[in-house]
């Protein structure tokens, strides 16, 4: 792509008035890396528009000139889609409005920059639950989780990003404005180009506001931490949740020992419920529109369970607090397993009904490609997202581990084509997956999708890095 001349750069900062831009080496820095320390960018200039105008008025500007833009959220994803590589930077974090809450419609619309935790506390405010919900929530903005399609805890009974927007409006990389701001669940009049946009990763324009999804805020809410000798015993642990709860479950989440172990050692002031740590603990949440009725529901399941053999032991959240305790358990496994020097990290998906033979079958492929890697899993076992990583042996060394990054991950990967899933379940494919992503798609998808970009973006300035594109359609 084309740099951006002095004149361009310029042209910039006339667009967006001395408050929207820095060139300030300690402004950009945090801008520049990820969270994972795995890409440090670099970037001719920041651009901060405060409004969707500015926003426009920037990407005309690199419209016209035919420079690259990075779209950028709360700088959160984990597979580098958003750091530049001497492209402009868009950020989208002062983009703070909040224009219209609907509490009749179930609907509110935010603008980019409101982070999710933000989100959440403006639906509360207004009588209602938005039901997204994420590790890093208090950073991902709206923009950003719209942009990567982002999934999280709740997805079981809410579904993803794409299954909570109603509208959207956006900048599109000539720099027009598309005001798709609805609040209908019903538009049966042609494509759904707001769909396009959602999981794009920043390819088919820049995200400004968007009108999400609200729901009845329940009455009530059970929190358990159960534990299990397999990971088998999981999956018939959720179809009967599903069946003695009448689809309450909200979130039900399954963690390996080696994870739980790691979380006690590395995150202070953190205590397993369940001692001895089981081989496999799960996390399950319940609510209920009736006041009492969460708790009675997690009873019977739990009783139904032991029972049945399914589980061994369990642990009740008694108040909010416990039940912020047992989240947090769960929440910073990522953190817990980054002091141990990194790893091989794989976002997957396969059937719900396949999950334990995945995990059998993929330890077992692991352990021979790799004698002494230790393998963590942890996820949405309720919507099939497995977190599957896999770390250095105690004293191995982690350089040389990681080295062996990209063949120990296409081990895992053909794997989970095998199993007919996904090597990317919620982070996206960004820097980190878009070659990689090309051994497992149809020659079909690539052509088609890069079709859509190309028509689109023609001149391909929107994140040229990332996904696929007219000039590079396969392998």
């Amino acid at each position: 792509m084309t740099p951006p001349s002095p004149a361009v750069l310029d042209d910039l900062k006339a667009a967006l008035g001395p408050s929207g831009w820095s060139q300030d080496p300690f402004t950009l820095a945090p801008y520049l890396t990820e969270w994972r320390n795995r890409w440090t960018g670099e970037t001719p200039i920041l651009l901060t528009p405060g409004t969707t105008e500015q926003v426009q008025r920037a990407v005309a500007v690199c419209a016209a000139h035919g420079v690259a833009i990075i779209p950028q959220g709360g700088n959160s994803g984990l597979v580098g889609g958003q750091i530049p590589y001497g492209e402009v930077l868009l950020s989208t974090r002062r983009l703070r409005a909040v224009r219209d809450v609907t509490p009749l419609d179930d609907a509110m619309t935010l603008e980019a920059g409101i982070t999710l935790l933000e989100a959440q506390h403006h639906a509360r405010d207004a009588g209602r639950f938005f039901p997204l919900s994420l590790a890093a929530e208090g950073s991902a903005t709206i923009g950003g989780v719209i942009s990567t399609n982002a999934g999280g805890t709740q997805v079981l009974r809410y579904g993803m990003m794409r299954d909570l927007v109603l509208g959207i409006e956006a900048v599109m990389p000539n720099g027009e404005v598309f005001n798709g701001l609805k609040r209908l669940r019903k538009d049966n009049t042609g494509y759904d180009l707001k769909q396009l946009l959602i999981g794009a990763e920043g390819t088919l324009g820049v995200v400004t506001a968007a009108t999400l999804k609200l729901f009845p805020i329940m009455r009530s809410r059970a929190v358990a931490m159960v534990a299990l000798e397999t990971a088998g015993a999981s999956i018939e642990l959720l179809a009967r949740a599903k069946q003695e709860t009448g689809g309450g479950v909200e979130a039900f989440e399954l963690m390996k020992r080696l994870g739980a172990e790691l979380v006690v050692k590395n995150i202070p002031d953190s205590r397993w419920p369940l001692d001895p740590v089981p081989a496999w603990s799960v996390l399950i949440e319940i609510a209920s529109g009736t006041p009492g009725g969460a708790e009675a529901q997690m009873e019977s399941l739990l009783e139904v369970a032991f029972e049945e053999g399914l589980i061994t032991d369990a642990a009740i959240a008694q108040n909010d607090a416990q039940r912020a305790a047992f989240w947090r358990l769960r929440e910073e496994h990522s953190a817990a397993l980054k002091p141990e020097g990194g790893g091989w990290k794989h976002d997957v998906s396969v059937p719900i009904s396949r999950i334990a033979d995945f995990i059998d079958e993929a330890t077992a492929a692991v352990e021979r490609f790799h004698p002494g890697a230790r393998v963590s899993v942890f996820g949405h076992i309720g919507d099939g997202n497995l977190h599957y990583d896999i770390l250095p042996g105690v004293g191995e060394d982690v350089p040389a581990f990681i080295a062996r990054w990209k063949e120990g991950s296409r081990v895992v990967h053909d794997i989970v084509a095998r199993y007919d899933g996904s090597i990317s379940a919620e982070h996206g494919l960004g820097r980190l997956k878009t070659d990689e992503v090309r051994r497992y798609k149809s020659p079909l998808e690539v052509a088609t999708m890069a079709a859509i970009r190309g028509a689109i973006d023609p001149k391909g300035i929107m994140n040229p890095a990332v996904l696929f594109s007219p000039e590079r359609p396969s392998c």
